[in-house]
Parts: structure tokens; sequence; C-alpha cells
């Protein structure tokens, strides 16, 4: 390992599994202390970049650096923590036991108490992994990647099976890690964890980097706003015609129906152009409220196949 060298580096990686190609001349840098969200639909090769970071696969051309080091090499692996989407637990050990199991591969371990704490498991320390609900389990196998303090932390789909509290309990366990020093790489399904984890996000759709950047530029990278207007008269689907209109819906958040006026939302690439056409076709509207787009919003227009496609990088950000 080169103590200068990022924890990853991919460069102009491919991929394939037969006939299909899960990453396509991927290139990927993360520096110390980063804490980036790795956004994609199922099948756009998120799970296969992570396999190919923790050395359990190799790329078919390219390569790939942990530390400066072959991930493959055991040796390049001593910092980094990992937990896949499956985990397996012994369904006959203690939660206090599989910890300790754990932590004796590890010169300076991280305290069972600290790793049981951080992830709201101290009350269940004497009981059978078996016996845990599968969010527990979750938590458990993301608390058993921290304990041998990594430098480095892959986690794929982190919170699947967790309810609202769980998840919350392991974002601030995310957050206060990261907050020590570690470089964290979070996978994941649930959009408003990238927004509430990630300072940097990269969106990978069919094998490709669409977006790489902080969580404000991308974004930026997608002009999408919401406008939310209550319609004087006529049908909320005529406001599909009007220029930069993506999606018309009737607004769910409206008080009570007021006759002849209906709350609606338009989703718009051109909220300006879509304002001005409003005007000029005198279309009767009041209440117009306009807001930036969520990263749900961006991520879709990314990974659309008719979107344009997507600068991967903003030149005046440094990393």
């Amino acid at each position: 390992m080169t103590a200068t060298a990022p924890p990853v580096l991919v460069e102009h990686v491919t991929r394939r599994f037969g006939a299909v190609t899960a990453l396509d001349d991927v290139s990927l840098r993360v520096e110390p202390g980063e804490l980036v969200g790795l956004l994609g639909p199922n099948g756009a090769g998120k799970t296969t970049l992570l396999s190919l970071v923790t050395g359990l696969r190799t790329p078919d051309a390219g390569t790939v650096r942990v530390f400066g080091g072959n991930p493959r090499d055991p040796a390049s692996r001593t910092s980094l923590g990992t937990t896949p989407q499956e985990t397996g637990l012994p369904d006959t050990l203690k939660v206090r036991e599989v910890v300790d199991f754990v932590a004796g591969h590890f010169a300076q371990p991280m305290p069972r108490d600290e790793v049981l704490a951080r992830f709201g498991l101290t009350d269940m320390a004497e009981r059978q992994t078996g016996a845990l609900s599968g969010g527990q389990k979750r938590r458990l196998a993301v608390g058993l990647s921290l304990v041998g303090r990594p430098r480095l932390v892959l986690l794929d789909e982190p919170t699947t099976g967790l309810d609202v509290e769980a998840r919350h309990i392991l974002w601030q366990a995310l957050r206060d890690y990261h907050g020590d020093g570690a470089t964290v790489i979070v996978t994941s399904h649930y959009l408003e964890e990238i927004e509430a984890l990630a300072e940097r996000v990269v969106v990978v759709g069919e094998g490709r980097v669409l977006a790489d950047d902080t969580l404000a530029r991308v974004l930026d990278l997608v002009a999408v706003r919401r406008m939310t207007l209550t319609l004087g008269a006529g049908r909320p689907a005529d406001l599909l015609a009007l220029p930069g209109v993506q999606d018309v819906v009737e607004a769910t958040d409206a008080p009570g129906p007021v006759p002849g006026r209906t709350r609606v939302t338009l989703v718009a690439s051109d909220a300006d152009a879509a304002v001005r056409a409003l005007v000029e076709r005198a279309v009767p509207f009041t209440d117009l409220e306009v807001r930036g787009a969520s990263l749900e919003e961006a991520f879709l227009s990314l990974t659309s196949h008719d979107a344009p496609p997507a600068p991967t990088a903003v030149p005046e950000v440094t990393r």
C-alpha cells in the first residue's frame, strides 16, 4: 500500500458477464475522508463495481486499486470494511459472541460495547442472532464491518429491511464514523438516504457513470423544477402542452377542493419557459410556488433513456 494513494482508484474498468456488459469504461477516484453515495437502478453496475473494489471479482479491462494496492491482495484489504447486500450470521451464537469473534481478527478492534451502542444493539447482546429480526441482523452486519476500525467502508444497500427508526440509527452511526475521518461509499435505493448521508453522488446507469459531483451539483445537472399552482379553469392535463413541462399531477397535499379550482404540480425541465407560457396563453392560475428538484427527480431524469448524456464532472470542482 502507498501512503499517499487514494482509498479507491478505478481507471477505465470494463466488466462483462457473458453478453452483458455490467461496467463499460468506468473510472472513479475516491479521496480520503469522502462520503460517496452510489446511485443506480437494478442492473446499473453498482454491486459489480463494489465487488471489484473488494477484490471479489477482477475487471476484464482497466485497473482497480485500494490504497494503491491490488484488492485481490489480502494486504490491500487490511483497512477495508464491507457489508454486502446479503449477509449470513451463525444462528446459535449470541450477538456479543459474534462481535467478539470478528474483533479477534484485529489488533486494535473497536470495543464491543461501542459497536453495540452505535447501532442500538446493546439490549440484544445476549440474544442469539437467529432470534433477531431481519432489520436487527442488518444493523449487526453493518456494525461488524466497523469492528476493525477500517479507513475505507463499503456498504451495499445497508438499510435494506430496516424500519424508519432503525434507518436513522444507522445513518447517525455512519455519520459519526465518517466524522472520525473514515472514507465511506454507500449504495442505496432509498434516495432520501443518499440525500441524508452523501457529500458526493455518483449516478450509474447501464454500466456507465452518468454523473459524479456534489449533491447540489448533481441536482443542477438536470434543471428539473417542481411548480405548484392553483389552476382557475381548464384541465390539468392540458398543461402538458406547455414548453418544458414533463409531467402534471394533482397535488396530494392540497387543502379541501374549491369548486372550479385545482391545485396541480408540474415537473418542468425549464420552469422559466413554462411560466412565460402560462402568462402568454392567459392560463388562469394563482399561488405559484417553484422549488428545486428532489434527488429522486434528478435520479429519474439522469437514468431516463430519453435524457441527454450528462457530464461526469464539473471542472471547477476539485477533489
